[in-house]
């Protein structure tokens, strides 16, 4: 009997034909997305880089092997922490400014402009990666059948391997946490593409 989990080439050939960046463009425009992906991200420190990635994997019927994720996990968090984050902390800090001026606003809005090239490059190593076809099988497979919910599945693969982050979090975050992975299950399954 075939290994179901195994990697379907019918599926990475779509993969190859969607571009990560275009995948995470519309996603991010759904609805309840970006605050979802915000509160993930300031509540739990969640690379939303990656969890987009998980999730354009996810839309075409594939999740990375959780072994063969950890070296570049820990590259894209460098990645993060030294270019995307010192960006946005830039601008963050900036938006608090006294009194701006409007050379502090085009200011802030070239930083901007500089943490989303960061944020693209970020999501285009992770696409490097997946779509590497010198081993595609020892990276990825095809998303087990499963009865659990799609936010379910990413908080699995995105929060969980980093650490038990919710662990620690009081109930109305730990609330707010499921949630947003609830409204991001809920945004990707109509992105789904049959099977």
């Amino acid at each position: 009997m075939p290994d179901s989990s195994a990697l379907d080439s019918t599926r990475f050939a779509a993969l190859q034909q969607t571009p990560l960046w275009d995948f995470a463009l519309t996603f991010y425009s759904r609805p309840g997305v970006e605050q979802a992906c915000l509160t993930l991200q300031d509540d739990a420190g969640v690379d939303v880089c990656e969890l987009l990635f998980h999730g354009w994997l996810y839309v075409h019927g594939l999740e990375a092997l959780p072994e063969s994720l950890e070296a570049l996990r820990q590259a894209r968090r460098d990645w993060q922490t030294g270019v995307t984050e010192v960006l946005r902390g830039l601008r963050r800090d900036l938006k608090h400014h006294d009194a701006p001026s409007e050379t502090v606003t085009a200011l802030r809005e070239r930083i901007k402009q500089a943490e989303l090239l960061a944020e693209r490059e970020n999501l285009q190593r992770w696409q490097t990666w997946a779509l590497d076809n010198e081993q595609p099988t020892a990276r990825l497979r095809n998303v087990p059948v499963s009865s659990q919910d799609t936010g379910r599945w990413l908080q699995e693969n995105v929060l969980l391997p980093q650490d038990a982050k919710m662990e620690g979090c009081g109930s109305k975050t730990r609330q707010a946490l499921q949630h947003a992975f609830s409204v991001l299950g809920q945004q990707l399954d109509p992105l789904r593409r049959a099977r």
